[in-house]
């Protein structure tokens, strides 16, 4: 980091360990070695560091608000699981929307599927996207692919006046304090509902079983209103807390879609460019804990 930056950096202690806090998960965190701060600034909506973890595995790091969204180790788990479960449980998906994702790896997953002829991308903070694109860029290739379109705006006025549009929609957001809030609300999956197809697919960033389940419950009762079949897929991911997250995955069809097996398969081309995701990952996602069994009920 450049000397005239002085700009603290959230988390960072004396002997330059970044530890992460959130009043998401009060009362514990997690430390990661920051050997180089490569980007820290507060962008119009929260504070974005980047930073390089080259005594450990975890190579490079972004946080907001102090708390981690990727690494270059361990982010193809949550992008897989977000982009290929609603994805391969839907029988041909054409037009999908993300809500979020400014790091751009969900919409590099989303257009390995060759039935996909567009993907449109709508992150409120066009600082992650760019800086994305520069300190990730494994990650963020997808912004140059001539299907996808990139939005910086407001995710859910994005979707409001929308009707029928989308195969598949995917809100890849960060926890709802901060910009994010109004994501995990009623009144938004009300227009999500609307924005979808017959036969519809959204996939919602759901939050840990060990930490929020409250949280979790409410978004479901909630949910199953406007969408009758919701189910919780668990995927684990080490860099985040408690070492799992989910997804919340609502189909518009409710109960004549089964998204829990998926319709199609990966072929072996793009099984290659898979980590975590295939057919068998897909059903297991939705095989929960005793503890937490009641939310696929």
């Amino acid at each position: 980091m450049s000397a005239e930056n002085k700009l603290p950096v959230l988390g960072l202690t004396a002997d330059g360990w970044m530890r992460e806090e959130s009043v998401m998960w009060p009362g514990q965190g997690q430390s990661l070695k920051c050997d180089e701060v490569l980007y820290n600034e507060k962008t119009e909506f929260q504070h974005l560091t980047i930073f390089e973890n080259k005594t450990g595995p975890w190579g490079t790091v972004m946080t907001l608000d102090g708390a981690i969204q990727v690494t270059d180790k361990d982010e193809f788990v949550y992008h897989e699981v977000m982009a290929h479960v609603p994805l391969f449980a839907h029988p041909n998906p054409k037009k999908v929307c993300i809500i979020g994702g400014g790091d751009g790896g969900v919409m590099r997953e989303v257009l390995k599927h060759e039935s996909v002829e567009s993907c449109v991308l709508c992150d409120i903070d066009g600082a992650v996207i760019e800086q994305s694109k520069k300190f990730f860029p494994e990650i963020a290739v997808s912004f140059s692919n001539p299907k996808a379109t990139t939005i910086v705006g407001d995710g859910a006025a994005f979707l409001s006046d929308k009707t029928e549009e989308y195969d598949v929609i995917i809100v890849d957001s960060s926890d709802p304090e901060g910009p994010a809030s109004v994501l995990f609300g009623e009144a938004f999956y009300a227009d999500v509902k609307r924005a979808l197809k017959p036969g519809g697919i959204v996939c919602s960033q759901g939050e840990s079983i060990w930490l929020h389940l409250p949280l979790i419950k409410k978004m479901m009762n909630f949910l199953k209103t406007p969408f009758p079949a919701v189910q919780y897929g668990l995927m684990h991911i080490p860099t985040y807390p408690c070492g799992s997250i989910g997804a919340l995955i609502s189909a518009k069809d409710g109960s004549k879609q089964d998204i829990t097996t998926p319709k199609r398969q990966p072929d072996e081309a793009m099984l290659k460019t898979l980590k975590y995701y295939d057919a068998d990952v897909h059903k297991q996602c939705f095989v929960l804990p005793r503890f937490a069994q009641e939310l696929n009920q």
